[in-house]
């Protein structure tokens, strides 16, 4: 199943780039060209990100990959500035999922975006900033969403860390690339991975609090975790079928309970 799920990236990262150089595949064709065989995500589950990578952030500051790690759970975008489609639908599809959630980049979680492309700038990540803060409207987004730029180096280090493979188009000037997002632990370890161009608010959300070892969130995320599970194949929450039993049993005693209690309280008043 794990390499269906790669198959269905590269499929869709070879429809957009065939769709953005103005043709489509041949009638019949079943084999993608082959720039996009080395493309797709392997999950990396728990593996440690290389926090001591240095990037340049939307200033042209220098900065370490780690310093934007230590006190929340982290949303890992990797993109490209220029990016004529694809890139643009992830991080359109993170901003729904995002502006639906009950808590706030900043504060609650923070998001860290990082450009594929070494010759990508300081500027065009300033702008591309400056666009998405326009969307995400919440008290702390500019402190809480960086975009970053960095050497071939450091990028090829973070990409082979997170498993994500694309492939250069240098006649196209552009990347062939599948799409999803990545939530990290508050202490770099890679956490969840999410697939797609569209996010699930509550997948998303589960995402963070189980991140986060249950920093954020409320009593109902802790049920929620206790009724879903993560299905790494799939990219999402699944319910887990006999702890939700559990729960709805749970809760219909207490129903019942509370029921016979008050039922008793009216009779003896």
């Amino acid at each position: 199943m794990s390499e269906l799920r790669k198959r269905a990236a590269a499929a869709i990262a070879a429809v957009v780039v065939a769709a953005a150089a103005g043709s489509a595949p041949a009638a019949g064709d079943t084999q993608p060209p082959d720039p996009l065989r080395g493309v797709g995500i392997d999950q990396h589950l728990n593996a440690q990100l290389p926090l001591d990578l240095e990037f340049r952030d939307e200033e042209g500051a220098t900065v370490r990959l780690g310093r934007f790690f230590g006190a929340r759970p982290v949303v890992l975008t990797l993109v490209y500035y220029e990016c004529p489609m694809l890139c643009t639908l992830v991080l359109n599809g993170l901003v729904r999922a995002m502006n639906a959630l009950p808590f706030d980049a900043g504060t609650a979680f923070d998001v860290v975006t990082v450009s594929i492309e070494p010759a990508d700038t300081p500027a065009l990540a300033a702008a591309k900033k400056a666009t998405y803060l326009q969307s995400y409207r919440r008290p702390g987004a500019a402190a809480g969403w960086h975009f970053l730029t960095g050497d071939a180096a450091a990028i090829d280090a973070l990409t082979r860390a997170v498993g994500f493979r694309y492939e250069a188009l240098p006649e196209r000037r552009q990347y062939a690339h599948a799409a999803g997002i990545v939530v990290a632990t508050p202490d770099g370890r890679l956490a969840r991975y999410f697939y797609g161009l569209e996010y699930s608010a509550r997948d998303l959300r589960l995402g963070l609090v189980e991140a986060s070892e249950g920093k954020i969130g409320s009593v109902v995320d802790q049920v929620l975790l206790y009724c879903f599970e993560y299905d790494p194949v799939a990219g999402t929450y699944s319910a887990a079928a006999l702890r939700a039993v559990r729960v709805g049993g749970v809760l219909t005693v207490l129903a019942l309970g509370g029921f016979v209690a008050i039922s008793r309280y009216r009779e003896s008043g």
